[in-house]
């Protein structure tokens, strides 16, 4: 046990540590009902992946929300709430470091054991996202099956990619409703590449793929 905490509690696993500590201190404050378990979910317009329960996406933080779903729908976590995500990412970070620690930088010579764990700490971020997309895509795919169809009476609608590209196939943007926004599924059939930031315009609502169709919003004001 002497040993488990010294692990933990020593650079570069400390870092993780407490950052596992606050995700933990979260959940228990959900479980007892003195936080929002989708309170931060909102400030990513995690929610809503298909439709629209978007959290948090006001005119204050529309540029966070939509960078952050658009983070989340490039790992293919759209959907999944993001507290979710980063207690698996801090877990699995700590996990990684932990193991460093124990096995390789504590036998290291103490002066350098300070470069080694900065480069560990760093070094971590990446293999821990990835596994963290591995691990929650199977529960991003249950949660939009488990959605119910949006409503098709948005057509007209304008907003903003969030996705780093928009496919006849793949794709979210954000919209502004006066309210927590919405995150939805659209769709571009067009030869015409759009990107991230790009503004597009809900033209067809696809029943089958619980989507829209897009046009960008130059090419529909031209009509």
């Amino acid at each position: 046990m002497n040993e488990f905490l010294q692990t933990a509690l020593t650079f570069p696993t400390v870092v993780y540590s407490m950052l596992l500590c606050v995700c933990v201190l979260f959940w228990l404050l959900a479980a007892t009902g003195l936080a929002m378990a989708d309170g931060a979910d909102g400030l990513a317009g995690s929610h809503g992946h298909g439709h629209g329960h978007g959290h948090g996406h006001g005119h204050g933080h529309g540029g966070d929300a939509s960078d952050a779903a658009g983070m989340l729908a490039w790992l293919g976590l759209g959907g999944v709430p993001l507290t979710v995500v980063i207690t698996t990412f801090a877990f699995l970070a700590w996990l990684g470091t932990y193991f460093a620690q124990l096995l390789v930088i504590g036998r290291l010579p103490e002066d350098v054991r300070t470069l080694a764990g900065t480069g560990t700490m760093l070094g971590m971020l990446i293999p821990a996202v990835a596994v963290t997309a591995l691990v929650l895509r199977p529960l991003a795919r249950t949660l939009e099956r488990m959605e119910p169809a949006v409503a098709p009476s948005l057509l007209g609608r304008s907003g903003v990619i969030v996705t780093p590209t928009l496919t006849p196939s793949y794709g979210q943007a954000s919209f502004d409703d006066g309210g927590a926004g919405l995150i939805l599924q659209v769709r571009y059939d067009d030869s015409t590449p759009l990107q991230r930031g790009d503004r597009i315009v809900l033209i067809e609502y696809i029943e089958e793929q619980n989507a829209y169709r897009v046009v960008s919003e130059q090419q529909f004001l031209s009509r």
